[in-house]
């Protein structure tokens, strides 16, 4: 099979990851008989730079005319000064508005390898981590209407928190879909006990699991959520939610896996159109010093070939192979311990090639 690849490297770290992603890729296409062709755009701090703006039209077009999309990381303190409508960040929010994109899916897996990174104690970690978070992307407090106004205290601001019933069905079925590839047990996150928009969230994923009998479902509060994926993370699997509630429970979940250079993500809509990133930022500190962890990256192409090519034997060559590596003891700088063996992202890269 042939596919084509966008690729937005992005600021930063980012070209570096990137590659160390489509070296790998490319050894899984030899094995596997795949041909992947690459189409390199630009989007985030280095398009500001180019075209005075972070996306590009030429951007959108070549990623609509992608069979999937791979992005590195934007941003950079050389552009925090400019408005917020015209930073490196609205890259990512134009491209998942363009494509349609309104799914995010974060997982967090701690490997075994890894427990001693973990900053939990062993006894909640004992029986392993594996969830998945399954976050609405485009709808929320972050899209819905904001602004300024005058009151009798002075300047307020506000943001709404608004949700429709076909955004919350979508990505509902989305996450139950997900859950019954895996161990058939979804977690609804809301707060409906005081905001309306969760009252409507939470009758409408009731109203989505009537046609998923053979998967488990319950639900938490986002504040207890938020405890219990500290007290007990073993027992979750899939989690939904939305927008600002996964934005927090997603990073606060990768912390377990040891750093937030083991976390790849991906950004769904209606059709195999995907688009596929690290959960990690530009990092510009320690950008060009190939130390940087390229893992999270590359679990990010592993992803596409998953959910976007159906190819989920060639995702988890590429699975299997970063946990051979960790088994072996090798380690970037971000999980590094006594008697592991340091490398860098280029040598890490090589290593999980050497062992797909």
């Amino acid at each position: 099979m042939n596919y084509k690849i966008a690729v937005v490297a992005g600021d930063g770290v980012g070209p570096e990851v990137m590659e160390q992603n489509i070296l790998v890729l490319n050894e899984v296409g030899k094995k596997f008989s795949h041909t992947f062709d690459y189409t390199h755009v630009l989007g985030g701090g280095c398009a500001i730079d180019k075209f005075g703006e972070p996306l590009p039209q030429e951007t959108i077009d070549v990623c609509k005319a992608s069979d999937s999309v791979l992005l590195g990381a934007v941003g950079g303190w050389q552009w925090d000064t400019l408005p917020g409508d015209k930073r490196p960040e609205r890259a990512l929010l134009g491209l998942r508005g363009a494509l349609g994109l309104y799914a995010n899916l974060r997982p967090a897996t701690l490997h075994d390898a890894l427990k001693d990174a973990c900053p939990l104690k062993p006894e909640l970690v004992k029986d392993g981590v594996d969830i998945m978070v399954v976050r609405e992307l485009t709808g929320g407090m972050y899209f819905g209407d904001k602004g300024r106004k005058q009151t009798e205290m002075g300047e307020a601001a506000y943001d709404v928190e608004q949700y429709s019933v076909k955004e919350v069905e979508r990505i509902t079925r989305q996450a139950f879909e997900i859950a019954r590839k895996r161990k058939k047990h979804l977690t609804n996150v809301d707060k409906q006990n005081v905001l309306e928009s969760s009252r409507l969230w939470r009758s409408v994923v009731l109203d989505v699991a009537k046609d998923y009998p053979d998967v488990e479902l319950d639900h938490l509060y986002v504040d207890n959520a938020s405890m219990q994926l500290i007290m007990r993370p073993s027992t979750f699997d899939v989690i939904v939610t939305g927008n600002i509630f996964g934005d927090i429970l997603s990073d606060e979940a990768s912390q377990m896996t040891g750093s937030i250079g083991m976390l790849p993500s991906a950004s769904l809509g209606d059709g195999s159109l995907g688009m596929y990133e690290p959960v990690h930022g530009s990092a510009p500190d320690i950008a060009g010093k190939d130390i940087v962890n390229p893992i999270a990256t590359i679990l990010s192409g592993a992803m596409m070939l998953k959910y976007s090519f159906g190819l989920a034997d060639e995702a988890k060559c590429i699975e299997d192979a970063v946990t051979k590596v960790l088994n072996l003891g090798y380690r970037t700088g971000d999980i590094m311990s006594d008697g592991m063996k340091k490398v860098g992202c280029k040598e890490m890269g090589r290593l999980i090639i050497e062992n797909l």
